[in-house]
Parts: structure tokens; C-alpha cells; sequence
């Protein structure tokens, strides 16, 4: 019995056909048996124009045979082309394959699909044909989008620098690409008064705020803005000067996240320093104060708060002498003259802010020089020597001491009332006046007519000038009375007036 010969080689072909499976980049190959093209694929995205580039890697099976492309199906049905070096793409249908060799194809697919799949048909020699597809998975891939040509103003990034207490300030769009079309974001510079150099309130605008924008091909700004030489606040805010809040007040709105630096959006999407500052020196105030003095020793104080930084209301206080004192407050622009110390208060005054002495804020009450004089009378004969001393309506009470011979009498003259002393004639050629608070002094000549022994006889002609020269005396300033008696009065000091 002869039996057939039994060949391996058909079934093992056909195994082989079922076990090869060729995958590249997500991309399944499925030959069916010899004879065969095997497809393999892999993919990236084009930012330029958005889509998928797929490169479709066909394979000729046979290392004895070229094979010939004979039909081509894609999915998405868009061209695939091969590629050749110095001339232009051509089909992938009709192109030969090279026996045991590949042809590469490229093919462009829309950024959002998913899947793509190319059926090859291919013709050996030997009129052999296989129809064989390649499949590539893309779902797994992040969606292929076109790089951005610009960035939209509600996406983009900034960066900035800020300096407080030189008032400058630089907003930047981060990355390369500018804003797109029109859009436009501003930032805004501004400075304040405040009331303390901490965050505190009222707070009011100083100046003018700086603001610009960016956008329109401008991708950098510079802000700048005066800083009051007082206490101040600068902001760096999101937006133009339609954000701007003035006054600040207590219980009012704030700028919050929209300064730049801040953890929360807007101002969390510019990176750099906190855009804000509060800090200065001294009071956002021009607290000043002038006296005058009166004859009756009173001071009259007058207090202003009016100047180029007034701001806020000023409270002073005036302290006089023996724990004497008021306090004042005087708004902006304002003035008080109703302050009037005491006269027994008057020895030193001071004038506080904030429990501190302010600029020319002391003083102690000095005579005007227009306040009338006391003026001394004589009355003398030959038995007495009498002296009054009046002192005017207006004035302050004087002390004024009374000399002749080795007797002194003191006498405290109150305003508009007048004291007398009188002394026992004696040897005594004059008596001595003195006002010791005016810093004045005079000498008064004992020299009644009629009267025999010392001082008696006939008035002497020429009598001496023991004081100032005679046109310091016509200019002196205490009026002196002679009743029944001829006097003679020599002033010692300036400031002394005489009537007769």
C-alpha cells in the first residue's frame, strides 16, 4: 500500500498566519497567510496646524518577491502618501514594495479622532494578491490641539515688582505669546494719606493713581506714583482706575485679592512681592500754634491744622502752669483762637499732639509794649515825703518798692486802684521807685520849697542827672505827679515815661 507523502510546510503556514501579530505604537497588523503585507503605525500631534500625523509602516512579507500596492482604503479617508527625498508625495497605491522591504506612508487626520484604520491590498510576481489592514489606536493620546498663537486675557499669567515706598511698580505677561486681538488687562497704582503707619482708617487717595494695560502688542508696563511724606498705604491692584476706592473708611470696601500677590484670584495670577505697603514717618497733619500775649498776663493760643498734608482732624493740648490745661480739636483746614491761659497759668506754656511738644509749641507771656505804665506821684512838704504809685485799668497787678533813706516800703498795686507811702522828712536828697517785674527803677529829689534846714531854701538851679541822658528820660514811660513840690526824677532803666 503506498501512502501519500504528508507536508508540514501548509499547516505550520497556517499556525504562522494565526500567531503573527505585529504591533507598533498602538497599531495591530493582521496578515492572513504568506504572501502578506504587514502594517504597522505610529502617531504624534502637529501643534502647527492641529491634526494627527500618522506614519503607516507597510512591510512586504517575501524576500523573494517585490510587492506592488494595488489598492488603498483609509480611515478617515484622507490621503496617504510616501514620502520621497527631493520631489513630492506620491499615493501609497501603486507604489512597489520592495521584496522583504517596507514603504513608509504618511497620513493626516483630524486632531480629535480617536482611531484610524488603512486596508492594503498587494500583488506579487507571481499574481499572488493579499488584502491586509493596520489598525492604531489614538483615544489614549491627550487631544491634539493647535499651538496657541496668543492667550486669552481671562487665561494668561503675569509677573511683577513692586517698591512700596518709592511708589514704582512693573506688571509683565509671562510665557511668549501676547494677548490676543484687542484684549487688554490694566493694573493700577495708587497711593494714600493714612492716619497711622500701620493699615488703619480713613485712608485718602494722594495724588494721581497710575494705571496701564496690557495687551496690543505691549507686554510690559511701568507705574509710578508720589508718596505723601507722611504716613501712607500703596496698592498695586488688578484693573483700572474705575477699582480705585477713596476714601478707604473703616467698615467700607477693600481691594482684597485683587492686590497683586495675594493668595486669592485675581491677584494670585501675577507672581512676586505682596503689591502693598503701609509705612511713614510722621502725621498726615500740619498741627502749628502762634501765641499772644495780653497786658492783663493772659495768653491767648491759636492752633491751625491747615497745610498741604492736612488730612485729619488734629487734637492738641495746651498745658499751662500749676497742672492747667484744655484740649482742642481742630479739623482740617481749620483754625481755634479761643484758647486763653490763665495770666497765674502763663509762666510756661506748651502746645502737644500725640503727647509730644510740637515744632515752636512752647511760650511764656512777655508785657506788650503798648500796655500802659503805672505812674508815681509826689506829694512833699516840709514834714513828709509822700509817693503813690497807680496802676491802669487792663493791666496786670505790679509790685512796686518804695525807698528813702534806710526805709523801704513794698506795695502790691492791683489794676485801676492805686497805694500810697509816706515817710518822715529827713536829710535824704531823694527816694528810690522801683518796679522790679517791669525791670524799671527811678529816683524822685526831696526838694520842697519854704523850708529851712536840709532840704529847704530855694529850688537849686542846674540839678544833676544821676541816671540816663536826658533824651532816654523824654522817652521813658512812668508819669510822675509833683504836688507841692519840686521833683527831680532820674530813670535808671529804658522803658520809663514822665509827666509833670
Amino acid at each position: 500500500m503506498i501512502r501519500p507523502k504528508l507536508s508540514l510546510r501548509r499547516p505550520l503556514a497556517v499556525l504562522a498566519a494565526a500567531l503573527i501579530g505585529l504591533t507598533g505604537a498602538a497599531a495591530v497588523a493582521t496578515p492572513a497567510a504568506a504572501h502578506h503585507t504587514t502594517i504597522t503605525a505610529t502617531a504624534v500631534c502637529d501643534q502647527l496646524s492641529g491634526e494627527r500625523v500618522i506614519t503607516w509602516t507597510v512591510a512586504n512579507s517575501e524576500r523573494r518577491t517585490a510587492a506592488t500596492v494595488k489598492k488603498v482604503t483609509a480611515e478617515p479617508s484622507t490621503p496617504v502618501q510616501v514620502l520621497v527625498p527631493g520631489a513630492e508625495a506620491v499615493d501609497l497605491q501603486g507604489v512597489a514594495i520592495p521584496r522583504g522591504g517596507s514603504v513608509q506612508a504618511v497620513q493626516r487626520v483630524p486632531g480629535a479622532t480617536t482611531s484610524a484604520k488603512l486596508i492594503v491590498e498587494g500583488r506579487w510576481d507571481n499574481r499572488r494578491e493579499r488584502t491586509n489592514e493596520g489598525t492604531i489606536n489614538l483615544a489614549a493620546d491627550a487631544a491634539c490641539n493647535p499651538a496657541p498663537k496668543c492667550v486669552d486675557a481671562s487665561e494668561a499669567k503675569y509677573s511683577h515688582t513692586f517698591d512700596g515706598p518709592k511708589g514704582t511698580a512693573t506688571v509683565k505677561l509671562d510665557g511668549d505669546l501676547p494677548l490676543c486681538g484687542d484684549e487688554k488687562q490694566y493694573f493700577t497704582l495708587v497711593s494714600y494719606f493714612a492716619p497711622r503707619p500701620e493699615f488703619a482708617t480713613p485712608q485718602y487717595v494722594y495724588g494721581e493713581p497710575d494705571s496701564n494695560f496690557l495687551g496690543g502688542g505691549q507686554n510690559e508696563i511701568e507705574l509710578n506714583v508720589g508718596v505723601p511724606d507722611c504716613h501712607t498705604q500703596v496698592d498695586l491692584i488688578w484693573g483700572g482706575v474705575d477699582e480705585i476706592i477713596d476714601p478707604l473708611v473703616e467698615n467700607g470696601p477693600r481691594y482684597g485679592s485683587k492686590k497683586l500677590g495675594e493668595k486669592g484670584a485675581p491677584g494670585n495670577r501675577s507672581s512676586g512681592p505682596q503689591g502693598w505697603y503701609n509705612g511713614g514717618s510722621k502725621n498726615c497733619t500740619t498741627p502749628a500754634s502762634t501765641f499772644a500775649s495780653s497786658c492783663d498776663g493772659t495768653v491767648t493760643v491759636s492752633l491751625s491744622n491747615d497745610g498741604s498734608i492736612s488730612k485729619y482732624p488734629v487734637e492738641f493740648e495746651v498745658r499751662g502752669e500749676n497742672g492747667w490745661s484744655k484740649t482742642v480739636t481742630v479739623e482740617p483746614g481749620k483754625a481755634d483762637n479761643e484758647t486763653v491761659v490763665p495770666a497765674e497759668n502763663a509762666g510756661k506754656i506748651e502746645v502737644l499732639v500725640d503727647g509730644k511738644v510740637i515744632e515752636n509749641g512752647t511760650y511764656s507771656w512777655e508785657r506788650p509794649e503798648d500796655c500802659p505804665l503805672p505812674t508815681v506821684t509826689a506829694d512833699a512838704d516840709c514834714e513828709t515825703f509822700g509817693l503813690t504809685a497807680s496802676n491802669p485799668e487792663g493791666g496786670m497787678p505790679v509790685k512796686v518798692e518804695f525807698t528813702y533813706g534806710d526805709k523801704t516800703e513794698t506795695r502790691t498795686v492791683a489794676p485801676g486802684s492805686s497805694e500810697k507811702v509816706t515817710f518822715p522828712a529827713g536829710d535824704e536828697e531823694a527816694a528810690l521807685v522801683v518796679l522790679p517785674e517791669l525791670g524799671l527803677e527811678l529816683e524822685v529829689v526831696y526838694a520842697p520849697e519854704g523850708c529851712g534846714g536840709g532840704g529847704g531854701g530855694e529850688e537849686p538851679p542846674g540839678l544833676p542827672v544821676t541816671g540816663a541822658a536826658a533824651g532816654g528820660i523824654a522817652a521813658g514811660a512812668i508819669a510822675l505827679l509833683a504836688l507841692g513840690a519840686v521833683l527831680f526824677v532820674m530813670a535808671r532803666r529804658r522803658r520809663i515815661h514822665f509827666t509833670a
